[in-house]
């Protein structure tokens, strides 16, 4: 533990953080980067051009700062990112180059303000955290490694069927190459697939959402095409049936935990319903007691995956109500039969459909599940209800 010196002065360099703002984190991938070029292979080249990844760990550092004597307010955030880095395969001896790194960076750009107390307090406030990240990083991999089908780094699978659901998404059925089991999930969960391709740099690892529930055979992911995406247009255009990726094993702390008795609303918008379907359909294979509520939003009809799977179960399933909204509803498109709604999703508008004492599992674009949010508090849904997941670098709503 940290003695109360080093604390204070951790503390006293909150407004230096502040001040510096994300051009600190930006600053410190650069310079990792250029010191330690292998670590592209590692993380997320596309979050880094976007600014996403360098915005996210700012505000862990400052978060770290701010709670330095009450680290037990971070232990959801410390779960989130552990599972994340074991998706990405992160060992122990990387995060010495990494606190190297933060280190040099705090020095180059805090000028005179960054005095040798100030670099030694951090060097020992880091290595607290990256021992709390090491450990539970650890028990994680242990822990797929240990159960029935379970491994521990990259392992082989086969692209056994690739179906399009809508124009910009399509689903992969992976099965192992060695024809062995695979490890089980909790709906919510995603997969990392490590690409190594002519058509790409570096090699890249990315990381889906498995979009149905699990069956200890194979797993699917279903993928959305990016405008500039590498790796998904990789994946949409030149991965065919047949070929051979590696995958990590399921990991995510965003899980579906509901008893049988449990009202469960499911919220999406565009390819933010894929793990959605992984919860509707264990829900539906376990033969939910309670009622189950899916809406969905979308822009038009030819972005509307899963549709006629979705109508399917609705007609099937007496205690499963499905709603959808049309932001721009298509000429082919015909309210009634393909969308009920036209507009963005309003829960003013289905609120004689929801239990009032549901749970709410949400999932899609930042301005989407900020909109569920705001709605949700608005109807009074207290935040142990809400529960949510944002695809690549975390951000709170």
């Amino acid at each position: 533990m940290l003695d109360q010196a080093t604390i204070a002065v951790i503390k006293s360099t909150i407004p230096l953080l502040e001040s510096a703002g994300p051009a600190l984190t930006q600053h410190f991938y650069q310079r990792m980067f250029s010191h330690n070029p292998e670590l592209k292979d590692v993380f997320n080249l596309a979050h880094q051009h976007s600014g996403g990844q360098p915005l996210a760990l700012f505000n862990a550092v400052a978060a770290y700062a701010k709670n330095i004597d009450n680290l037990g307010a971070l232990a959801g955030a410390v779960e989130r990112i552990a599972h994340k880095h074991t998706g990405f395969l992160i060992q122990p001896e990387q995060y010495h180059i990494v606190g190297s790194h933060l280190l040099a960076t705090l020095k180059e750009l805090g000028g005179s303000a960054v005095t040798e107390e100030v670099l030694d307090a951090w060097g020992k406030a880091y290595g607290v955290l990256a021992s709390i990240f090491i450990g539970r990083e650890s028990e994680i991999y242990q822990e797929r490694a240990a159960g029935h089908g379970g491994w521990q780094g990259a392992r082989p699978f086969i692209i056994k069927e690739k179906r399009q659901e809508s124009e910009i998404i399509t689903s992969f059925l992976l099965t192992p190459a060695d024809g062995k089991p695979v490890l089980t999930f909790k709906p919510g969960q995603y997969l990392s697939i490590q690409l190594t391709h002519p058509e790409l740099e570096y090699q890249e690892i990315r990381q889906y959402s498995l979009s149905d529930a699990p069956n200890g055979r194979d797993y699917r992911i279903s993928v959305k095409r990016e405008p500039e995406g590498q790796v998904s247009n990789l994946l949409h255009d030149v991965l065919q049936v047949g070929d051979e990726v590696a995958l990590m094993p399921p990991t995510g702390d965003f899980v579906l935990q509901a008893s049988s008795t449990t009202p469960v609303v499911l919220l999406s918008a565009g390819v933010g319903l894929t793990p959605m379907l992984s919860m509707l359909n264990q829900l539906l294979a376990n033969g939910h007691d309670a009622e189950v509520r899916w809406l969905h939003a979308c822009e038009h009809g030819a972005l509307h995956a899963f549709k006629q799977e979705i109508q399917d179960k609705s007609r099937q399933h007496a205690r499963l109500e499905s709603r959808v909204w049309y932001r721009t509803p298509g000429e082919q498109d015909v309210a009634g039969r393909d969308y009920d709604f036209a507009g963005t999703l309003s829960l003013e508008q289905v609120t004689d459909l929801i239990p009032a004492d549901a749970h709410y599992y949400f999932c899609g674009p930042l301005g989407f599940m900020k909109a569920v949010k705001d709605q949700l508090a608005s109807l009074g849904v207290p935040a142990d209800r809400m529960h949510y997941e944002v695809f690549g670098p975390h951000q709170d709503l």
